[in-house]
């Protein structure tokens, strides 16, 4: 089974709860700490298998083995990284049934996080994700006023779009946020409007 670690909590002595974003589901695992054991970390994807302990409630892992990625060495992208998955952790952590949605995301994502900006490849995956979800507000009107958006749009959070003078948020151009929300594309954003939007993001999925 594989999948990527979303929160690590630890336990008594060196143990950890581990929470796993696998395939189509969301597991919650046991791992004792040994000498045995290699390393784990928040955004790591792992193949693992689990176990069940006639005492225990939780699953026990066993057999990991680490799927690294190329730029796992870059501590720079290895802490978007970390930001991005911590995220999903606090969006799902009550959700059933997840579906393949989630996963595949987040494969996509994490092959291209070293071939462009990787705030870029978060926000266009974010918008997937809200399009995905039924949450992806196209119309532009503002959320805070209800009157039609016609030239610059401030986003808040979950992409929310508002007029600059009713959030007082920093201003985008309409076109290119359009483009984002069609096209799944950031190629109109400048790398300050792909910073506003990633600290947005930073809010909360």
């Amino acid at each position: 089974m594989q999948g990527y670690i979303i929160n690590l909590n630890r336990v008594k002595d060196e143990d950890l709860i581990v929470t796993i974003l696998a395939e189509d589901n969301l597991e919650t695992l046991y791992r004792f700490y040994g000498a045995r054991h290699g390393v784990i970390n928040l955004g790591f994807k792992i193949d693992f298998e689990k176990e069940r302990s006639g005492k225990s409630t939780i699953p026990r892992m066993r057999d990991v083995i680490h799927l690294g990625f190329q730029w796992i060495n870059d501590y720079k992208l290895l802490g978007l990284w970390q930001d991005f998955l911590a995220l999903f952790f606090k969006h799902l952590k009550d959700a059933e049934n997840i579906g393949s949605f989630y996963f595949e995301l987040l494969d996509n994502a994490s092959y291209n996080w070293s071939k462009q900006n990787p705030k870029r490849v978060a926000i266009e995956s974010y918008v997937k994700l809200l399009e995905h979800e039924g949450r992806l507000h196209q119309d532009m009107h503002c959320f805070l006023c209800s009157r039609e958006i016609t030239n610059k749009v401030s986003l808040i959070r979950a992409y929310l779009p508002t007029h600059e003078n009713c959030s007082h948020t920093y201003a985008l151009h309409i076109k290119a946020i359009n483009e984002l929300y069609d096209k799944k594309s950031s190629l109109f954003l400048n790398d300050k409007e792909i910073d506003r939007l990633w600290n947005v993001l930073m809010e909360g999925l």
